[in-house]
């Protein structure tokens, strides 16, 4: 039986569940400064983030309840572990997050919570609290509302009609790696069935197809491959459209000993590598127009830990290279090593004017022009 602590005071309450929020991040690892994942030194539940239509924003971020009835074998919040459990109501989440707006230290709101009896009942704390703010004090910004495994469609389509984005987590990349994480959890009936809702309500043409909706993996947990998780998230973005796709690497030590992760010689570093080098695929994926099974992986199905992807892509196609920067297509230029959108985009606007002589054309020598120098030529 999960015990609820009802004497702590709002502040109290919101440093125990904004810490307790650290193990739901989904950050968005990149190469730009704004895209890493890190927390404002104002309070542990302000959060400079990237948003799924890649934007950036500080965000409120808190779990409105630690208290949970799953036994994802990963998170220590799981019902079996002895831990300091509160919840907020949804009148204290509304105004705490009001009074930070109004304050104007946030500009938008990511809400989420345990699994406080059945999905249903979590959920309605969420759908509270978003109704309490956009009804009652009028706000029309940004609201992120993470969907619960198992709630019903009744519940999921509330928190889309209340959200700027919605999210429910995938976790693993099929059925099988769930069954190592959960005893309880169904991969069909209550996680893929409502990521398939989510996308049907949202999809252009439909009511809410202003809402954005994202996932996320849990990385190193089960003894999934790299190569598994890239099959999946490729067929989210193919299949579903999803807005983005996020990766949170397993915590070692703060699982079940009976975990995959905790009998592998794969240390918390390791999965940090995996969660980093994932974030570049995702980015080949979205941005530089390259497919899921062309993605280059080891023999184990595991993404180099030394190398970028885009790189390992290169090097195993020496065939493509050196590319005449003046004449390949945009497609080709993409797949440069040091090259990104922004820099092709330069390339092909200095092509319309003049031809390019050297790499100070495209602009200023660094790094990632001198890796791209051994893939082209002038």
């Amino acid at each position: 039986m999960v015990g609820i602590i009802s004497k702590p005071d709002t502040q109290q309450k919101l440093e125990l569940l904004s810490t307790d929020a650290q193990y739901d991040l989904a950050c968005a690892c990149g190469s730009a400064k704004d895209e890493h994942r890190r927390r404002s030194s104002r309070g542990k539940w302000i959060y400079p983030v990237t948003l799924p239509n890649g934007g950036t924003s500080v965000l409120f971020k808190t779990l409105i309840s630690n208290a949970c009835s799953s036994d994802c074998k990963y998170c220590p919040l799981r019902s079996n572990m002895d831990t300091r459990r509160c919840t907020l109501s949804p009148d204290e989440a509304a105004k705490v997050f009001m009074d930070y707006y109004t304050g104007g230290l946030v500009s938008g709101l990511f809400l989420s919570s345990g699994l406080t009896g059945s999905a249903d009942t979590a959920m309605q704390r969420l759908i509270d609290t978003a109704s309490i703010i956009r009804k009652k004090h009028k706000f029309r910004g940004y609201i992120h509302l993470k969907v619960l495994p198992g709630a019903s469609p009744a519940a999921v389509e509330k928190a889309v009609s209340l959200s700027t984005a919605v999210s429910l987590n995938i976790e693993t990349p099929g059925a099988e790696h769930l069954e190592k994480l959960s005893d309880r959890k169904n991969f069909l009936t209550d996680i893929i069935e409502p990521i398939k809702q989510i996308r049907s309500l949202t999809a252009k043409g439909n009511r809410y197809q202003r809402v954005k909706q994202t996932t996320q993996f849990i990385v190193g947990a089960s003894d999934e491959t790299d190569a598994e998780i890239v099959k999946y998230t490729a067929a989210l973005y193919d299949r579903l459209n999803l807005n983005r796709i996020y990766f949170s690497a397993y915590q070692t030590g703060l699982g079940d000993t009976s975990l995959p992760a905790e009998q592998t010689s794969h240390n918390a570093h390791d999965n940090l590598t995996r969660e980093h080098r994932l974030y570049q695929v995702d980015f080949l994926l979205r941005k530089y127009g390259f497919k899921g099974d062309e993605i280059p992986f080891e023999e184990d199905g595991r993404l180099s830990l030394t190398t970028d992807p885009k790189q390992s892509w290169a090097d195993s196609h020496p065939e493509t290279f050196p590319l005449n920067i003046n004449y390949a297509p945009k497609h080709l230029l993409l797949r440069v090593p040091g090259l990104g959108p922004v820099t092709v985009s330069r390339i092909l606007q200095h092509r319309r004017r003049s031809k390019l002589h050297c790499i100070r054309d495209i602009a200023k020598p660094n790094k990632r022009l001198a890796k791209a120098e051994k893939y082209i030529t002038f």
